[in-house]
């Protein structure tokens, strides 16, 4: 069920990305601002930002939250992803606690 819950976030985030670029697809074709770049930036952005609201309401701390999971990312297993998710997340031993 946890790998579920991480792909499910990842796809999210996909879609954010598509369906900005969808947009920003658009508006380059009818030569408007905020083309392709920027809304696939501010989907993605908006993704984050949720992610960042999510840690707020496990009452963590967002920024300890944040800079933990970028720093244990790249040496997570794929298999135990769903730990750093904000409902699941312990903090390392050189993470303050939230």
């Amino acid at each position: 069920m946890h790998i579920a819950i991480v792909w499910s976030d990842l796809f999210r985030l996909l879609i954010a990305a598509l369906l900005g670029g969808l947009i920003g697809l658009e508006r380059e074709a009818k030569h408007r601002p905020a083309g392709l770049r920027t809304n696939i930036f501010i989907c993605v952005g908006a993704a984050m930002y949720t992610l960042l609201g999510t840690a707020k309401l496990n009452n963590l701390d967002p920024q300890a939250w944040l800079a933990d999971v970028l720093e244990r990312i790249a040496d997570q297993p794929v298999h135990r992803l769903h730990e750093l998710l904000p409902w699941n997340w312990q903090p390392s031993a050189a993470t303050p606690s939230a």
